[in-house]
Order: C-alpha cells, then structure tokens, then sequence
C-alpha cells in the first residue's frame, strides 16, 4: 500500500484549523476531532472508534473496515509535542494492535504529532504496516 504521510499531515493541518477554535486548537482531543472530520467520508468504508482498549492502554483511535471493503485496517496514535514515531512506537510496545487479532487483512499503524512550536508545518505523520 502505498502511504503518504506529507499528503495526510497536510490535510489533517487543513482540518485541525477548520474544526478546532483557537481556546481548544493546542490538545489531543482537538486533534483527534479533526481526525475524524478528516475521515468523515470514510465512515462508508470503516468503523470508527475513539479510545478503544487495546493491549496495555488505549488506542486513540482504531478504524475497522466493514465487510463490504478490501481496505486495511489502521490503529492510529496521536501525540502532542512529541513525535509521530514515538505514537508508532507506542502502538507497538503496547500491543494496540492485539485488538485486532484475528483480523485477515493489512493492518497500519498510524502515528500521528501536533507540535505547537512548529509554526510551518505543526502536523507530522508516521505510517507503517505491521
């Protein structure tokens, strides 16, 4: 599968400005709205969840494809003021992806950081399969 993860930190830079307000644009759960507006569309393909219990935590969001799609499943990590790698990291060190287990098709993991002292290009995404 081919990821591009300038394309997605750019969009998601798009709609993190549309959704949040300026009193709540610095946080996670900002960020995670922004998300699933940016996604809105994939609801046809996917459901989503927000912090569902995965291995030893929570993952911030799991997307599971509907029986109707061929498309992969992605376990995404958001992260604030650290790195996207480290969301990727995350993901794998604590299992989130056991959740998944049974599951036939690809599977991503998707990192994804806002940092607030980035004024270009405050997004960064990370995304590997497992």
């Amino acid at each position: 599968m081919l990821c591009n993860e300038k394309n997605v930190a750019k969009a998601l830079d798009l709609a993190h400005t549309e959704v949040a307000s300026i009193l709540t644009y610095n946080d996670e759960n900002s960020l995670a709205c922004a998300i699933q507006l940016a996604y809105y569309s994939a609801r046809k393909d996917y459901k989503i969840i927000r912090e569902m219990p995965a291995g030893h935590g929570f993952a911030d969001l799991i997307f599971l494809p509907l029986p109707h799609t061929d498309k992969p499943a992605m376990v995404m990590e958001l992260k604030y003021g650290k790195s996207a790698k480290a969301a990727v990291e995350q993901i794998r060190n604590r299992n989130y992806a056991q959740v998944l287990d049974g599951y036939k098709g690809e599977i991503l993991l998707v990192g994804i950081n806002y940092d607030k002292e980035k004024n270009e290009k405050p997004h960064s995404c990370v995304i590997e399969t497992l």
